[in-house]
């Protein structure tokens, strides 16, 4: 299995859940972590700040800094960057990961709340992306990936919630033009989702609390599979929609029982993933 020892991965929404849990993953091998999210004091509903993860991936065996960052910002993000950049060196992975979530239909979203979903998921990604491009093309093996779906014209996955369809799908389309465009730079770019649900403070708050935690997966089954895409050859593996699940059992991993909330319970298949 390949090493992110000695890279330097930029995470956006790494404050906690997913995001977290692949900053820890990098920490395991001695990677560098930039740390961004919008929480700099611990929120009073939401554990975790963004210096509570740095001390973790510090204690992890990481280095990192933290990046208090709002991404639909632009003077945020490139402060970020430089402020990650004088730290390590460089930036060799960019981790899209913030997402904004309302799982509403047309008449219920509010026009701002569209907007904030636009402005994390779309326009934060590619400003995150745009940031870092610079740098990117100086690694040796670099990647960005995006925790998006599989792209899909299929009208059940928009017409429950249009707004955060197209947010999330604009992700995916950001990695399928990446893909191409940054191929001639050697940039792998590859878009992650989990099979299943993940056990998140989006899911426990808009999914059905605790009932539905119990049947979700933990965010270190995502983590591992992210592991697996970024210590790939970038020139080769890029361009991929991988399915957390499926790409760990190409690698040999037969028993998700350990990444089980519940391990007595069948998990939840997650949004935009047809159960088998």
């Amino acid at each position: 299995m390949g090493t992110l020892k000695g890279k330097t991965l930029f995470i956006s929404g790494a404050t906690r859940g997913i995001g977290k849990a692949i900053a820890l993953k990098a920490a395991g091998d001695g990677a560098n972590v930039a740390v961004l999210g919008k929480t700099e004091v611990p929120h009073p509903k939401l554990p975790g700040s963004v210096r509570d993860t740095v001390r973790e991936v510090v204690a992890a065996g990481g280095n990192a800094v933290a990046c208090v960052c709002d991404i639909r910002f632009e003077d945020q993000v490139l402060a970020s960057v430089e402020q990650t950049v004088k730290a390590f060196g460089g930036i060799d992975v960019v981790v899209n990961n913030a997402s904004a979530i309302s799982l509403t239909n047309t008449e219920a979203t509010e026009l701002k709340r569209f907007d904030l979903m636009s402005n994390v998921n779309v326009r934060g990604t590619f400003l995150c992306t745009k940031a870092c491009l610079p740098h990117l093309k100086k690694s040796e093996n670099p990647h960005v990936l995006a925790l998006a779906p599989p792209p899909s014209l299929d009208p059940k996955w928009y017409a429950p919630h249009l707004a955060y369809s197209l947010a999330k799908f604009g992700m995916s389309l950001c990695v399928l033009g990446w893909a191409r465009e940054f191929a001639p730079y050697g940039i792998g770019v590859n878009a992650l989702w989990p099979k299943t649900i993940i056990a998140t403070a989006a899911v426990k708050n808009l999914f059905g609390g605790d009932t539905t935690v119990a049947r979700a997966r933990k965010p270190e089954i995502v983590a591992d599979a992210a592991h697996l895409v970024l210590t790939q050859e970038s020139r080769s593996f890029t361009g991929r929609f991988c399915i957390d699940e499926d790409l760990l059992r190409e690698h040999g991993v037969s028993d998700f029982t350990g990444y089980a909330v519940d391990p007595d319970v069948s998990p939840l298949p997650d949004l935009f993933v047809s159960p088998d």
